[in-house]
């Protein structure tokens, strides 16, 4: 994939390079806001796809269920230890507010997940110093690491 010519949102360097670094250099802890024991909702296969890929997932979700024996938790400012990239399940109205608790959690990373997008979160998000990954799944990246 070394060969993509796929460019960020700002313009500002090749987009694969920044899901590559997230993927593999933004740490293991990965919390997951959407992700409950639904086992039909998108969520909850992407969940299995991080945790075989070596990802601790964390799930937040209002009813902050325990999935796969993993605690959950009702916002991302409860978890009780460092999140290292927030992955975005939840309505794009709804994804800024989400990007704005990471920045403020310490995360290095966010990630909203396909047909997740607010130009203006992604800017902000940038602007704090955070990598930012709009609109693509990682369940589908994953792969394409070789």
């Amino acid at each position: 994939m070394s060969g993509q010519q796929w460019t960020r949102v700002d313009g500002s360097e090749p987009e694969w390079e920044t899901i590559r670094r997230t993927l593999t250099e933004a740490g293991d802890t990965w919390a997951v806001v959407g992700l409950s024991n639904n086992t039909a909702r998108a969520a909850y296969g992407v969940a299995q796809v991080l945790r075989r890929f070596g990802k601790r997932v964390v799930p937040v979700h209002p009813k902050a269920e325990t999935v796969a024996g993993e605690t959950g938790y009702a916002r991302l400012a409860d978890i009780p230890f460092p999140v290292d990239v927030v992955d975005v399940f939840v309505n794009s109205s709804l994804a800024g507010p989400v990007a704005d608790q990471a920045v403020a959690v310490g995360a290095k990373a966010v990630w909203f997940q396909l047909g997740v997008v607010d130009r203006e979160a992604y800017a902000r998000t940038r602007a704090a110093g955070l990598d930012m990954v709009m609109d693509r799944c990682p369940a589908i990246e994953i792969p394409r690491l070789g």
